[in-house]
């Protein structure tokens, strides 16, 4: 296994959300669709070719050809009930600290976030649903459809590949410390999401502890697509509300 230092750990991470986060707000001045829209597709292009691709060129270099393998180290199978009876607590968890951190991390950024905000086309700020109503039906059905497919699916079972997956297990500095420093610097990569680092970590950590610890990765996939599912399920009804 070739080992990742703590330079290349952090290259790995911040130069592929860096090039896709520069690109959607250079594009998202000039696109003439949702930026939430753009976001997604740019998502589809950039961010996950290249994780995919840092992961196949390892199994490569590792193994001989290009496959998922690299990611896929020392996983051991559970029982399936176990391992949904186990994302879905911490899908609980994740839901009382929606309820209790989020709000608050929201307030303490509120100012903060407006005034990036005030400086940025209408369209950044995906929570302003009267700015998409301004959209046709068949946009923000496109929109719903591919955020949903882009959210739910691709986008987190490629992340969980990558940084549970490849990351953790080839991380030079193997401890019960790990996982929980991955998941930070995880939760920092979204520099698109850039005021709810504190309710990430919080519900990201405990579930790569135990995935690291279960060495199960469809814990953390599992987790992560249900949260993802919830989020894209109140931004479908705020939007056809």
């Amino acid at each position: 296994m070739i080992k990742i230092s703590t330079k290349g750990l952090l290259l790995r991470i911040f130069i592929p959300t860096t090039i896709l986060s520069i690109t959607y707000f250079w594009l998202g001045h000039f696109c003439r669709i949702p930026q939430l829209l753009l976001f997604c597709i740019l998502g589809t292009i950039l961010l996950v070719p290249i994780e995919l691709g840092i992961i196949l060129f390892s199994s490569k270099k590792e193994y001989g050809k290009f496959s998922l393998k690299s990611a896929l180290v020392g996983q051991e199978k559970l029982p399936v009930s176990k391992v949904l009876l186990i994302a879905f607590v911490f899908f609980g968890i994740t839901g009382l600290l929606s309820a209790f951190v989020a709000p608050v991390e929201s307030k303490i950024w509120a100012e903060v976030r407006a005034a990036l905000l005030s400086g940025l086309p209408v369209g950044f700020d995906w929570t302003n649903f009267e700015y998409l109503h301004s959209f046709s039906k068949p946009v923000l059905i496109a929109l719903c459809i591919y955020y949903s497919f882009f959210n739910v699916l691709l986008g987190p079972i490629t992340e969980e590949l990558f940084f549970r997956g490849y990351l953790t297990s080839h991380y030079e500095k193997q401890n019960a410390f790990t996982p929980i420093f991955i998941a930070v610097l995880f939760s920092l990569y979204h520099f698109w999401l850039p005021f709810q680092n504190v309710f990430r970590i919080m519900a990201f950590a405990p579930v790569a502890f135990v995935a690291y610890k279960k060495k199960n990765l469809l814990i953390s996939v599992i987790f992560h697509c249900l949260c993802n599912l919830f989020s894209v399920i109140s931004f479908i009804l705020a939007v056809c509300g």
